[in-house]
């Protein structure tokens, strides 16, 4: 990760010492302040039920204050130049920790660590790459996710799908076979941006590989090389293919997913929280919905897997420093709450005692295909930095809007994504 060390305004502010005394005064005795995103009818009732379980156990209330997913991500930087962070909240792991580890903004919690024996209820991988930074660790993970092809269970038998599609080339007959029968292969609900994001990771991870990926990420490699150029050609292939619902910067997610459970549309590339959402309207995992695989486009190129992992991280001028990582200990070691908040999600749990028989079949499959995964990479704008994720996000708005304008817009974003890196 290229380490960033200013950022204008931000930076400045966070050059202020963080121990205050005035937020001392107001912290109520064994009081934790926490944000958090997980704000949707399920994720919030989910979640308080498990903060319910931290606050009988050990007599510490939480003071929450959740905010909506998308605001959220500029919610937090905002608190962060104000030095007024909570004790705890919650963050994707990857550039966005990184960003906020680099502006001495959060607390090392190797000592918790080591002293709760997290190394011994983490799994490895995920440990390895969601907790360490600069060489300290600063994030417990609470959850994560993988990104995969759902797809609804009928509309694929009428197609006469057999067999997932294990190549490009028979992802792409596939698709012919459906536009044949008036289905619309692939939803997708790019209205937010981000969801976007899984189908130039995938492309790019399956062409170009994961060390290319991970340099561009980094600002090693230039959106101006042919392997970004080949990316956004395959994608404007599937476009000019007619293989994508019609405007589909109109649509959310659900939107997406929406006209997938309908059979409106067969697919969609999204995370596993897409099965907490159908779950929740009723559908039948294994029976009305079901995943494969992104296929392979490339001999020779190591099988990644895509997600996000969401964590759980302490301010650096946190009130009640020992609250704070109790309250951390507790959410990822307890196996109850995390079985239970990963099945409300439609997540996996990082924690290794979790029974996987707790998980329904689908996730189980879900489980099983990252552990056989070669690598794990962090979503788009999780793998890069904040602002270099904004010239992105921006970048798939405006390829979906008109593909044939992938040259130009790849053109300006080497320079603007050039320019955001040096910010």
């Amino acid at each position: 990760m290229k380490q960033i060390s200013r950022r204008g305004v931000l930076l400045g502010s966070l050059a202020v010492p963080m121990l205050g005394m005035g937020r001392m005064a107001w912290a109520q005795a064994g009081e934790v302040t926490i944000s958090h995103y997980f704000t949707g009818e399920l994720g919030l009732k989910a979640f308080n039920e498990q903060v319910a379980k931290f606050t009988e156990a050990t007599g510490i209330a939480m003071k929450e204050s959740p905010v909506g997913h998308e605001d959220f991500k500029t919610d937090i930087l905002v608190r962060a130049a104000g030095n007024s962070l909570p004790d705890v909240f919650s963050y994707w792991a990857g550039a966005r920790v990184q960003f906020i580890v680099d502006s001495n903004a959060l607390h090392p919690i190797d000592e918790m660590w080591a002293a709760n024996g997290l190394d011994a209820v983490i799994a490895k991988p995920v440990a390895d790459s969601a907790t360490l930074y600069n060489g300290k660790r600063y994030l417990v993970p609470f959850n994560y996710h993988y990104a995969g092809m759902f797809y609804n269970v009928k509309v694929l038998a009428d197609a006469g799908m057999t067999a997932p599609p294990a190549t490009w080339d028979e992802f792409l007959a596939l698709c012919e076979t459906l536009k044949g029968k008036g289905v619309a292969p692939i939803a997708l609900g790019s209205k937010n941006r981000w969801p976007a994001q899984f189908w130039f990771d995938y492309l790019l991870l399956r062409t170009a590989g994961p060390d290319y990926r991970a340099k561009l990420m980094a600002g090693e490699a230039k959106y101006s090389d042919p392997e970004v150029a080949a990316t956004l050609a395959m994608w404007k292939d599937l476009f000019d293919k007619g293989c994508f619902v019609e405007n589909a910067n109109a649509d959310d997610w659900t939107d997406a997913s929406d006209k997938v459970a309908r059979g409106e549309a067969a697919m969609t590339l999204m995370g596993t929280w897409i099965t907490g959402y159908w779950n929740g309207n009723g559908l039948v995992p294994g029976q009305d919905y079901d995943f494969f695989e992104f296929p392979k486009v490339k001999d020779g190129v190591p099988n990644a897997v895509v997600g996000p992992v969401d964590g759980l991280v302490i301010a650096g001028n946190a009130a009640n420093m020992e609250g704070a990582e109790k309250f951390l200990t507790f959410m990822v070691s307890d196996s109850g709450v995390q079985a239970a908040w990963a099945n409300a999600q439609g997540a996996l749990s990082a924690n290794v005692n979790v029974d996987p028989a707790s998980y329904n079949v689908v996730m189980q499959k879900a489980a099983a295909t990252v552990a056989a995964a070669e690598a794990f990479a962090f979503n788009y704008d999780l793998a890069t930095p904040p602002p270099v994720a904004e010239v992105g996000l921006s970048m798939f708005t405006r390829f979906i809007d008109d593909p044939s304008q992938a040259e130009a817009i790849l053109t300006q974003v080497a320079a603007d994504a050039e320019a955001a890196f040096k910010t």
